[in-house]
């Protein structure tokens, strides 16, 4: 599959709870946070629901 390298570019702040959730479940919550994930069918799916918050690149 690969790596993908996920980085939060906006704040949580006035979001529905279920973005909160989502950014948290991919190990984000602060603005320049950045992860590396594996790019499985999950965690494009809490990518895509929250795709106005991140940055996303290949690794």
């Amino acid at each position: 599959m690969g790596k993908i390298k996920i980085t939060q570019t906006r704040s949580i702040i006035k979001r529905p709870k279920d973005q909160k959730a989502t950014i948290i479940a991919l190990g984000l919550g602060k603005i320049s946070k950045s992860v590396e994930l594996e790019n499985t069918p999950s965690v494009a799916g809490m990518v895509n629901k929250v795709s106005h918050l991140v940055k996303v690149e290949e690794a």
